[in-house]
């Protein structure tokens, strides 16, 4: 055996190794690129953080576990934080194919499979029975640890500071990429460096329409918007959390304020609703009867795990039947869109599943903030 990881790695490792043990893999490949939200699972499985280019975390059934790079990935990061050994070869693909022969392995679960993989290491995996596992490893790392959750935590630091920010830079007449510059330079000095991904949500001076946008300089802000601000701290795990925006005056629309109410009776219910043991179908249906009962519909789903990848099964949605346990982390968001597909309102919480039930760790009350201008 290799060198000893820390406890908490080795916890992680111990985790997915149930979960491939219980689908009968031989190995699990966990494919990581430079896309934000999607170089996380790297960093969760290895302690290495890809700044460039794309790495394979390799989690053999039995034996030490890997990381494989490019050739040309030999500095695209702080090496030395992996706690794995690390290989470089031109064809990741074709060394972990090789490895696979040598060791007899048949069945691979792999995750990323859909979206994350090359296809030039796909195609150098021929003749191996590979298992899509994005689900499975997600739920293995849905349950945080306490390490995790002071990692959590400092995000929801950041990023609810972040928002405080965003307010007091916000004016109608400015523009989102003036505004949102402000909260990004917080968010960059508090160590997210790029992993930040925040956008708006922008219609008229009393609605916002359901389309999320990058913060540009030609989007002219209005009287009414919906920041969306997702960040990742030093500790690589994101959070949501925003509330909608309107300015001193103004008059906002009839259905904006009755998803409003709607939104007040979800944050309500998402407390009791969010208890181990209640399903992820359970907790859709009771944070979201309040927009279906006025006729709205959900544009985005309801929520989902969150963690070193920004969107993380299991999702909180329509007959997902995976139950809750205590200490994961849900990022909720109900997108609630009237019926002729105008008038929208979105606004995002962290939640962590306890004992006792859902409690948002972020300490922003649920209303519409009003602007001093």
């Amino acid at each position: 055996m290799g060198t000893a990881l820390s406890p908490e790695l080795e916890r992680r490792h111990a985790n997915v190794r149930a979960a491939m043990t219980e689908h009968d893999l031989d190995a699990l490949i966990v494919s990581g690129s430079e896309y934000s939200g999607f170089e996380g699972a790297v960093t969760y499985m290895s302690g290495f953080q890809i700044v460039h280019r794309y790495a394979y975390v390799v989690v053999p059934s039995d034996g030490d576990a890997y990381i494989v790079f490019p050739s040309e990935a030999r500095y695209v990061g702080a090496h030395g934080t992996s706690e794995l050994e690390q290989v470089f070869h031109d064809r990741p693909g074709e060394l972990v194919a090789s490895r696979a022969r040598d060791a007899g392995w048949k069945r691979v679960g792999v995750y990323g499979l859909d979206y994350v993989m090359t296809v030039r290491d796909y195609r150098a995996l021929d003749g191996l029975e590979l298992v899509g596992f994005d689900i499975e490893f997600d739920h293995a790392r849905a349950v945080k640890s306490d390490a995790e959750l002071d990692s959590v935590r400092d995000s929801v630091r950041i990023n609810e500071r972040g928002f405080e920010i965003f307010l007091d830079a916000y004016a109608p007449g400015r523009s989102a990429a003036e505004v949102m510059a402000a909260a990004e330079e917080w968010f960059l000095a508090e160590g997210c460096g790029r992993l930040t991904m925040n956008m708006v949500l922008t219609g008229t001076d009393t609605f916002a329409r359901p389309e999320f946008k990058i913060a540009r300089r030609d989007e002219t802000l209005g009287q009414f918007l919906l920041p969306s601000l997702e960040v990742a701290g030093p500790g690589m795990h994101w959070v949501e959390v925003s509330r909608a925006i309107a300015s001193r005056d103004a008059r906002l629309s009839a259905d904006t304020e009755r998803m409003l109410e709607a939104y007040l009776e979800y944050y309500d219910a998402a407390p009791s609703a969010m208890k181990p043991g209640a399903t992820c179908h359970d907790v859709h249906r009771a944070v979201s009867v309040g927009f279906t009962e006025r006729g709205y519909h959900l544009g985005h789903v309801t929520g989902h795990s969150i963690g070193m990848t920004m969107i993380e099964f299991p999702k909180i949605g329509e007959g997902v039947e995976i139950e809750l346990a205590e200490n994961m982390v849900f990022s909720m968001h109900p997108h609630a869109i009237a019926a002729d597909g105008e008038d929208c309102l979105y606004m995002q919480d962290t939640w962590l599943v306890t004992a006792a039930g859902g409690v948002p760790l972020a300490t922003l009350p649920m209303q519409v903030f009003r602007a001093s201008v």
